[in-house]
């Protein structure tokens, strides 16, 4: 039975991080955390799918620079599925800057930039639900049973 607080959120891992080969790192974090990855996948984005994606910074005059790094390699997408997992994902991500971010957190441990910080996380159920459908489709979700799930929530929370 899933709780009506489950939430699927977007996690993308940017090129600055699997060009340093924190790939690992980020996806066990998720998983010691609790969090389940649903959909996983490798892509090399394009231009046109990023300006789709960054549709509200396409006319900023730091556009180009958000682009040309979202190029610069493959990045990992993620489906991230838990109970409030926007705001989790969020959470863990930390500050936008990671010179800012708080240490514990994927920026604050891992990044010293505002540009080059690792991850992208959704920013609302809306958000979350937008960017999902950007990146994947129906096929590529696994829907599976953890049998730790009941040792991860209280009763009341499931």
């Amino acid at each position: 039975m899933k709780s009506q607080k489950m939430e699927r959120t977007l996690l993308i891992i940017k090129p600055c991080a699997v060009q340093r080969g924190l790939i690992g790192a980020v996806i066990s974090r998720i998983e010691q955390r609790g969090l389940k990855i649903v959909a996983m996948k490798m892509q090399q984005l394009d231009a046109a799918k990023l300006r789709e994606h960054y549709s509200h910074k396409v006319d900023k005059p730091y556009y180009p620079l958000i682009e040309a790094s979202m190029m610069a390699a493959p990045v990992v997408l993620m489906c991230i599925e838990g109970i409030e997992a926007v705001q989790v994902v969020r959470d863990m991500a930390g500050t936008t800057n990671g010179r800012h971010a708080q240490p514990g957190t994927l920026r604050g441990d891992y990044c010293v930039s505002g540009q080059e910080n690792i991850v992208h996380a959704s920013d609302s159920i809306l958000s979350a639900v937008q960017e999902l459908n950007r990146f994947f489709c129906d096929t590529d979700y696994m829907d599976y049973e953890s049998p730790l799930f009941n040792y991860l929530y209280a009763a009341d929370e499931i």
